[in-house]
């Protein structure tokens, strides 16, 4: 384990990793093999912009110089496990990693983007009651290699190296996936910022949305150092209910979470909060919660998105009825909030939002799982 609780697995054959390193630490290794300072700027390259997975590849370096990297170093990606294909056009990877454990990892495309939800953590430290994810105890922390390597995956099926492209399908990210991404931050930043550098991957800020269930602590330090779009799990308006649902909010009350938020970085009526609200069928979402939730929101520049809720096997919860749910969002934006009901993707292959676990393969319905190939 490292000092974030990551479990690190050894290199293959003894040799490091470079896929998921920043720009000094590259520099860094350069050095350290003697090769000109030039030569890190070649490899982030080819490894960031082009998706090399091959030294041999890289054929701006010398025949020789590719020899000594391919003896010292790896580009590992996480492997393909299982890929899916949702009949809405959503794809779900199950991914694993050098020490057998395994995330999943959705793309979910529309008209005008299309969003990779991203995982933090194998498990989750969370025991949100209408979470799937939280119903997996947390494993471990994943390391940059592993949350930069999501992205690649996806990129690889999508065909979409080199990057940038005007017309590419991967054009945002959330994290979103499996995990609590504020309790694995150091990881979480040191991946995010490869993600953003406009000369590999370059998805801008503006285009990566981190969401927390409310670890208050940690919201204004990833305002300050990532300026990321910021989410949270509200899914209740007291502190009763959320105590249930959200067990965090007993050591961060509702009162603290919402003034991180006030306090967030950079938020602004341009740069709104979201808030997600996940509808639950007589438990949440009563006109007066709605007139209550437009109360607690006064002055935080905010949309809210509400979630239909989404069953797995055994789930505790039903969805709200339609017209509940429109009553809801109704109130809400008669309040001057933005309040779309987010439309579910990927039910059929369980990729829905809260239906993430890593065991999934054990829960899916043979029936309802179409699989494909992993670069179909």
């Amino acid at each position: 384990m490292d000092a974030n609780g990551t479990q690190v697995a050894a290199a293959a054959e003894g040799r490091k990793n470079l896929v998921g390193i920043g720009r000094d630490e590259l520099a860094a290794e350069m050095r350290a093999l003697g090769a000109p300072s030039f030569r890190a700027r070649q490899l982030w390259h080819w490894i960031y912009h082009r998706g090399a997975t091959d030294f041999a590849a890289m054929t701006s370096l010398s025949k020789e110089f590719r020899a000594r990297l391919a003896e010292a170093y790896e580009l590992r990606r996480p492997a393909v496990s299982r890929a899916l294909r949702s009949g809405d056009g959503t794809r779900k990877w199950l991914l694993r990693f050098a020490d057998a454990q395994e995330v999943e990892t959705v793309h979910i495309p529309e008209e005008d983007r299309g969003t990779l939800c991203v995982s933090s953590q194998v498990g989750c430290t969370l025991t949100c009651k209408f979470c799937h994810t939280g119903t997996q105890r947390l494993v471990r922390n994943l390391d940059a290699a592993e949350i930069v390597g999501q992205v690649m995956i996806a990129r690889d099926a999508l065909g979409e190296w080199p990057s940038p492209q005007d017309d590419r399908q991967l054009t945002n990210i959330v994290m979103m996936g499996m995990g609590e991404p504020l309790y694995n931050y150091d990881n979480v930043a040191k991946a995010l910022r490869i993600v953003m550098d406009h000369e590999g991957l370059s998805i801008s800020k503006r285009k990566i949305t981190l969401s927390t269930s409310g670890v208050v602590p940690m919201i204004r330090r990833c305002g300050a150092e990532l300026g990321v779009n910021l989410a949270v799990s509200l899914h209740a308006v007291t502190d009763a209910l959320r105590d249930v649902l959200v067990p965090l909010n007993k050591k961060y009350p509702i009162a603290e979470l919402l003034q991180a938020c006030r306090d967030y970085p950079g938020s602004s009526n341009a740069r709104r909060i979201t808030f997600e609200y996940v509808m639950l069928k007589g438990v949440n979402d009563s006109p007066a919660e709605a007139r209550e939730l437009v109360r607690l929101l006064r002055g935080i520049p905010a949309k809210v998105n509400l979630i239909p809720f989404n069953p797995w096997p055994g789930a505790p919860y039903e969805c709200s009825e339609p017209a509940a749910i429109k009553a809801f969002a109704d109130i809400v934006f008669a309040a001057g909030y933005s309040s779309p009901v987010r439309t579910p993707r990927g039910q059929d292959i369980m990729a829905a939002c809260g239906q993430l676990k890593s065991d999934s393969v054990k829960l899916r319905r043979s029936a309802m799982l179409r699989p494909a190939a992993a670069t179909a």
